[in-house]
């Protein structure tokens, strides 16, 4: 098992035949054999974006993440579908598949970017920006098991407002290592690796004494985002039923550019 201080040089390696294996780097803090599941989803982003480019349609504009069962820290292949190719927008399906089982399944929208030139009296424009800028905002490390290597290690993370798991709370996000051995994240992936983690670090029950895993992720984009840092400002709000819901705005260093949705299945640790 990788240690701290000797991590793997990537989340992914990508294997001869098109598949890839997981690295330590992106475990999560529910099992030590799962993956968290930003590392995961923003892989599939990244092979949805290739067939995508291939038509010239380079803004993901919708990305959903349906995660049908925990994501081993194992080899994983990716298959993409074009459901539906237009001019200007097309729709697409992926699934992800571990040890002969699909375990997560995925949709998006991919769209042609064509400048516009936005009216000065637009409502709700200019966008806001972050609660705080990267360079206001204090280094913090994420409060994950330290004995091990884990996400906590492929992220530098910054804290704009608020505090890990006390609520809502916006942090700053940077990866650490590449994705994928050997290729530079690209702007949906930056942000995918983010978007996942706005339940966590927006919780409002004790970790030690419930469980609220999402089951699904979806990040909705005004715009590619700039940079590598990206900021997800979210909050947790659960309901009586063992629901839960976390909501986020996501930032680059310009301004907003999107906003994500997670689906929590609540309950109490046993």
């Amino acid at each position: 098992m990788d240690s701290p201080s000797q991590p793997p040089s990537s989340a992914f390696v990508a294997l001869a035949g098109g598949g890839y294996r997981a690295t330590g780097l992106t475990r999560g803090p529910w099992h030590p054999e799962h993956q968290h599941a930003g590392p995961p989803i923003a892989l599939v982003a990244g092979a949805i974006e290739r067939v995508a480019a291939a038509m010239e349609l380079t803004h993901i504009a919708r990305l959903t993440a349906n995660l049908l069962r925990p994501i081993p820290i194992a080899e994983l292949r990716v298959a993409v579908e074009t459901d539906y190719a237009g001019r200007n927008a097309a729709h697409f399906s992926a699934r992800l598949h571990s040890g002969g089982k699909e375990v997560a399944r995925f949709t998006a929208l991919a769209q042609r970017e064509s400048p516009v030139e936005i009216p000065a009296d637009l409502a709700g424009h200019p966008l806001p920006s972050a609660p705080s800028t990267v360079e206001d905002s204090a280094p913090a490390r994420f409060p994950f098991n330290q004995r091990i290597t884990g996400y906590q290690d492929l992220i530098d993370s910054r804290l704009a407002h608020g505090s890990f798991f006390r609520g809502p709370s916006a942090v700053w996000f940077r990866l650490r290592y590449p994705l994928v051995g050997g290729e530079i994240p690209t702007a949906i992936q930056r942000v995918a690796v983010a978007a996942d983690s706005g339940n966590g670090i927006s919780a409002v029950l004790d970790f030690n004494r419930y469980v609220f895993v999402n089951s699904d992720l979806t990040i909705n984009l005004l715009r590619p985002a700039r940079g590598e840092w990206v900021c997800i400002d979210a909050r947790t709000l659960v309901g009586s039923s063992g629901g839960g819901l976390a909501e986020a705005r996501i930032f680059d260093a310009e301004g907003q550019i999107g906003r994500s949705t997670q689906s929590l299945s609540v309950r109490a640790r046993e």
